[in-house]
């Protein structure tokens, strides 16, 4: 089968692989139907991720169908249309029973598919831990609805969620890429006041201006002043960091108003200062961290029930043929391009 591969620092490649097998009897095979390119993919490409272990496939975003499972294997069989998290937990230990699933301490938890072991830019993939790794896609969802639930949708349900969002709130979003518009969707749902979305990219700004009119938009370099003027205790109440900019951290912290949320889900590649005596008395409660992708299920339903919609982002469909082409438009921002969809 061919799998986008990752030889080297900088270098990914379309190879020939064998199909997967079942190693535990916790594993599932599943037949991989949509999946998509992601910034941390980049991360790997450049080197901006020690972990990753370089021949491993590539990719952590996708949908499928099952095509077998390892006799401990609960709730899923094959035939079934599936999402995939993007993160495996075993769902037995502190952290799991907890709800912190990124930070399981099973040998295979955390972020393994296309990271430490073979991801799903690919035909076949194999996942462990299915049982809590896989979630049903309701008959009334396409691949295509459901894509992101297992990456990206969850980054921005769980920012949402870990922010405390009230209605009184001023929410600032700092950036427009998938993630941040997955934010965006999902801070939505919490009704705040005021939701301002802060994007140097012209086309991204546009793009949230045409499918959320009601959300108020900015540039970095007028955004302090820009949630000042918009907001009602000089900040903004929450802030959520999902760009991952030079100084989209400092941005963050400095909108807040005294007393507020920060909440930081962006992958850094540089480490960020925490200039505690320029910030003492702003008071802030910083929460920082990666996808605690624990929520799928009710994602998937909230997509049932047509309260969540990504599709609008898939702003392009190439082959996993084609998908060097694909990465180059996504890596350089070409065409407009927000995710690409790999069938």
């Amino acid at each position: 089968m061919k799998a986008y591969t990752y030889i080297e620092k900088g270098k990914f490649a379309l190879t020939d692989k064998p199909k997967p097998e079942l190693k535990e009897t916790t594993d599932a095979i599943v037949r991989v139907t949509l999946s998509s390119i992601c910034t941390s993919d980049l991360h790997i490409k450049h080197g901006s991720v020690p972990r990753a272990v370089p021949g491993i496939t590539v990719g952590h975003e996708m949908v499928g169908v099952v095509e077998q499972t390892g006799s401990d294997v609960r709730d899923v069989k094959p035939g079934d249309r599936v999402t995939v998290n993007v993160e495996t937990f075993c769902g037995e230990c502190f952290y799991c029973k907890h709800g912190y699933v990124n930070n399981c301490t099973s040998a295979d938890g955390g972020w393994a598919l296309g990271c430490r072991i073979d991801g799903g830019q690919t035909e076949y993939v194999r996942v462990p831990l299915a049982t809590q790794g896989l979630n049903h896609i309701p008959d009334r969802v396409t691949d295509e609805q459901a894509l992101f639930v297992g990456d990206v949708l969850a980054t921005g349900f769980w920012a949402a969620r870990i922010s405390e969002i009230t209605k009184e709130d001023t929410v600032l979003i700092i950036g427009a890429g998938p993630t941040g518009i997955c934010t965006l969707l999902c801070v939505m749902l919490k009704q705040p006041k005021r939701i301002i979305v802060c994007e140097p990219s012209e086309e991204r700004r546009n793009f949230v201006k045409e499918h959320y009119p009601e959300v108020l938009t900015t540039t970095p370099n007028e955004c302090r002043d820009f949630v000042v003027s918009h907001s009602d205790h000089g900040g903004a109440d929450r802030v959520i960091e999902v760009a991952g900019a030079k100084d989209t951290f400092q941005l963050a912290w400095q909108c807040a108003r005294p007393n507020a949320i920060v909440t930081v889900v962006a992958l850094y590649d540089e480490p960020q200062v925490l200039p505690l005596p320029d910030m003492y008395g702003k008071n802030l409660t910083f929460k920082t961290g990666g996808v605690d992708g624990c929520d799928c299920e009710e994602v998937l339903h909230l997509i049932e029930q047509g309260k969540i919609d990504t599709t609008p982002l898939i702003t392009h469909r190439f082959p996993l043929s084609q998908i060097e082409e694909a990465y180059r438009i996504f890596e350089n921002k070409e065409d407009g391009v927000i995710k690409i969809a790999i069938y």
